[in-house]
């Protein structure tokens, strides 16, 4: 494994009862099933505060999977979840501050990457060149330059690489799909999406502070430039600043774009993104990221439209977000609870054009998608969110953002040569300066 210079605390705690293989798992079915050695997979943990932990719960109930190495800058969050964990699970991982020491654990099979987005690409990486495989947060990295070089690691390596878009193991957005698929609605040209969130305003401003104790802030900050401590930046609100997040659009946006894309299985760039947008000047809020956001993608003759709207909890049909799929005999509307098929009227006929579709549900994708991932570390097989499809809707959101921020708003892509052809400005978007001693990888 590639290794940085750079001075770090390493081994900060082994766990007294690591739990070894022959012990029988806390898994999603109440019958309890004995998984043999040879089928249990040990994760570890990389970011455990939030989402990370909950992904990593998630891959727990599944048999004969067990945590025994979990990792957090911040010990006050590490020692919670490890607490937490001992008391929900019966495990008790290793413990570690770096990164780099928990891919040294040699009975790690797979990681699971649930950092801040300006910390997806060198753990995945450097997971992969260490032979194991991968679960990854959405969206896949935070440039354009990083999901490539994610993709080009997964494959050189030969690993299982998970993203997590988990919409695309749901039962709600898998019946979408095969409505879609059956031709029913017809041909679908356009979809629109929006998705109108109150926290989308970002963080209250507060003023700089010391660094908590425990909390290692040049390993949080990175590759990302050096800055004072403050709160706003920090936790749950790191996404509203372009140093470690891209707002609303990387945030549900990577999600909901993901669905038009899913659709027509397209693992490529947009050919053309237009994108306006405002910040507006509150006062009492702190972020970098577009409060307010329109962007058209274009594949082709496929159209995606997104719209957010932050601050606001109010959108079309009734929700404040959502997917409308719109097509020559139909319009299907879906979010994540439900989805439903509103027909197009047949002037000559003098009739619907298809039969309406009631409001229909399923169960979401969260723990789907961690059990989709762990079977296919055990068979090797794709799978539900591939690298290349984090790649493509990943670069689509990011090429919105940079629409805006290096002020283009009209971008075309060059497939070929893997840049924007029309704006040399936006062009220095795609690929991120690291901070020293952080580098990007060469592969």
């Amino acid at each position: 494994m590639m290794k940085q210079q750079i001075n770090r605390r390493r081994f900060i705690h082994k766990g007294s009862g690591v739990v070894l293989s022959s012990l029988i798992p806390i898994y999603l079915s109440s019958k309890r099933t004995h998984i043999p050695p040879s089928d249990q997979v040990n994760v570890g943990l990389i970011g455990c505060n939030s989402r990370g932990f909950s992904v990593l719960q998630n891959h727990l109930r599944v048999p004969g999977v067990n945590c025994v190495a979990m990792c957090d800058i911040d010990q006050g969050v590490l020692q919670k979840r490890a607490g937490e964990l001992k008391e929900k699970f019966n495990q008790s991982p290793s413990l570690y501050e770096d990164f780099r020491d928990l891919l040294e654990q040699k009975d790690v099979d797979a990681v699971i990457v649930g950092t801040p987005d300006h910390w997806h690409c060198l753990p995945m990486i450097y997971a992969c060149e260490a032979g194991k495989d991968v679960y990854v947060e959405k969206p896949l990295a935070n440039s354009i330059g990083e999901c490539d070089l994610m993709v080009k690691a997964t494959r050189k390596y030969n690993r299982i690489v998970q993203v997590g878009q988990q919409q695309r193991s749901s039962e709600v957005w898998n019946q979408v799909m095969d409505f879609l698929h059956s031709g029913k609605l017809g041909d679908v040209q356009k979809v629109d999406i929006w998705g109108n969130f109150n926290y989308g305003l970002g963080p209250m401003k507060v003023p700089d502070a010391a660094v908590p104790a425990g909390v290692n802030y040049d390993l949080f900050l990175g590759p990302a430039p050096s800055r004072p401590f403050n709160e706003a930046r920090y936790l749950r609100s790191w996404r509203f600043f372009w140093d470690y997040g891209g707002g609303l659009m990387t945030d549900w946006g990577v999600h909901l774009l993901d669905m038009p894309l899913w659709a027509k299985d397209i693992r490529t760039a947009p050919d053309q993104v237009v994108a306006q947008g405002n910040q507006y000047d509150l006062p009492d809020r702190s972020r970098e990221t577009y409060d307010v956001m329109t962007a058209l993608f274009s594949y082709g003759d496929y159209v995606v439209q997104w719209e957010n709207n932050a601050g606001k909890q109010v959108g079309p049909f009734g929700r404040n977000y959502g997917v409308a799929f719109i097509g020559t005999n139909g319009t299907l509307v879906a979010d994540r609870s439900k989805w439903e098929v509103f027909p197009e009227w047949d002037d000559a006929k003098k009739e619907n054009k298809m039969d309406p579709v009631e409001p229909q549900k399923g169960q979401n994708g969260h723990a789907l998608h961690a059990e989709n991932f762990i079977n296919c570390v055990r068979s090797r097989k794709e799978p539900a969110c591939p690298i290349e499809a984090g790649r493509a809707v990943a670069m689509a959101a990011h090429m919105a953002n940079i629409a805006l921020r290096s002020g283009s708003y009209h971008l075309k892509w060059d497939h070929a040569k893997n840049h924007f052809s029309n704006s040399k400005e936006a062009n220095k978007y795609i690929v991120p300066e690291y901070r020293k001693p952080w580098s990007l990888p060469k592969l």
